[in-house]
């Protein structure tokens, strides 16, 4: 277990009055660590902070498993100063704060994407026990569900569910369907868009024979804002006034933004995370329900993606999505292998795959990125990083990729900054 912490924090960390906290030795006790991701600048940050040091007091006080929990500040913080300064409000210890490196790998590791965030890993593997750690410190303020580990949807969802005439349906009606787990608010202008594409895409997998239903988990801000948006929806919803129920599903999917569609199998696991993209990539809905592709075509819709931990893209010369197929071809094989093993390790893949070809998104993206013209050309992008990866040859081949893509996961290559 020390081991693994070492690797993932590195083999010191700082506490508020500057010591030292040896990794080695902290982890010979832990079962869990709270990876609490902010900065001192940011004021739900900072709110959220006064939240977690009562949480952790009470714990450490109180729980049956006080020694088994670790929480561990990876700041986002541009100033010393500042960084120091929030420190000295936490009874927990931080990474350095010279080690972006480390903080940069945790962040795509995790696959963060706001803050504050609060993600508890298992101390002995590093798999994500519980995403939204933000959740647990709410709902569960006397540590009481320790460890907050991931429960079937089956039992978490268990209970009536509405229809929007006034309807209700259990949710053991759902055995044997695919689920679409459906987080959305009247408020937000891109879920209302998504919500217009998704009524017509349930018509569709419904009337080609699917057993297919949508869960709506609704994050509106009032019973009167659910029931006018709901009234458009033809699937179930959760209660409004079922907040419980509501936040334990958010938990389980660690849900950091809306709209956000979970595909999940008839089982109850998860297919994709990514349904949003799917149905807008997929109007007639050919490839339900929406199996993770080993190799995207960069669209617009999917762009989205290109934030969420690094990408491999390849960006070729072609106008016509026909074109794209030689170069999705050749890297297919790479992103498979690649998808495979950490999926037997049930982990998400380090590394996403795209091929780009010539359009007015792909152009912007050279732009931002400050790419050569070249094509084809071969890169690896890492937005959150604000990094780079270029290798540019006379010819791609798979073993130009695959070396390309083991160095990279190796950390053998010097990034380019964006």
């Amino acid at each position: 277990m020390s081991e693994f912490l070492v690797s993932l924090l590195g083999e010191r960390l700082v506490n508020s009055e500057k010591a030292e906290v040896d990794v080695q030795s902290l982890g010979a006790r832990l079962s869990l660590v709270g990876l609490f991701f902010g900065c001192s600048l940011n004021a739900p940050c900072k709110q959220f902070n006064g939240s977690l040091c009562e949480f952790y007091s009470r714990f450490k006080k109180a729980s049956e498993h006080k020694d088994k929990l670790e929480v561990v500040f990876v700041s986002s913080d541009q100033d010393q100063k500042h960084w120091q300064d929030f420190l000295q409000e936490m009874p927990w210890p931080a990474l350095p704060f010279k080690d972006r490196h480390k903080k940069m790998k945790l962040w795509n590791k995790y696959k963060v994407t706001s803050i504050p965030s609060l993600v508890f890993v298992d101390a002995a593997t590093g798999k994500v026990v519980c995403r939204n750690g933000l959740l647990v410190v709410r709902d569960d303020p006397k540590g009481l569900e320790f460890p907050w580990g991931p429960k079937p949807f089956a039992e978490v969802v268990a209970g009536p569910l509405l229809r929007n005439n006034r309807q209700t349906a259990d949710s053991s009606s759902l055995e044997g369907h695919y689920v679409g787990v459906y987080f959305s608010a009247h408020w937000c202008p891109p879920c209302r868009s998504l919500t217009r594409v998704l009524v017509e895409s349930y018509r569709i997998v419904k009337e080609s024979g699917h057993k297919f239903e949508i869960v709506f988990i609704s994050a509106d801000r009032s019973e009167e804002s659910f029931k006018q948006y709901f009234s458009e929806m033809p699937w179930l919803a959760v209660p409004y006034s079922d907040e419980a129920r509501r936040s334990r599903l958010n938990r389980l999917y660690g849900i950091q933004g809306i709209p956000t569609l979970i595909l999940l199998d008839a089982e109850g696991r998860v297919i994709t995370r990514q349904g949003r993209v799917e149905v807008l990539n997929d109007p007639e809905c050919r490839l339900f329900p929406w199996h993770p592709r080993p190799v995207l075509e960069l669209s617009e819709a999917n762009a989205v993606q290109l934030h969420e931990g690094p990408c491999l893209v390849l960006f070729v010369d072609a106008e016509e999505e026909g074109e794209l197929e030689p170069a999705k071809e050749l890297i297919q094989p790479i992103a498979e292998k690649l998808m495979a093993k950490y999926k037997a390790k049930e982990e998400e893949t380090p590394l996403l795959f795209f091929v780009a070809g010539e359009d007015d998104m792909t152009d912007s993206l050279r732009d931002y990125t400050n790419l050569p013209e070249a094509a084809p050309l071969l890169t690896i992008l890492d937005m959150s990083a604000r990094a780079k990866y270029v290798r540019d040859v006379e010819e791609i081949t798979p073993a130009v990729v695959e070396q390309f893509v083991n160095e990279f996961l190796a950390e053998k290559l010097k990034p380019e900054p964006i």
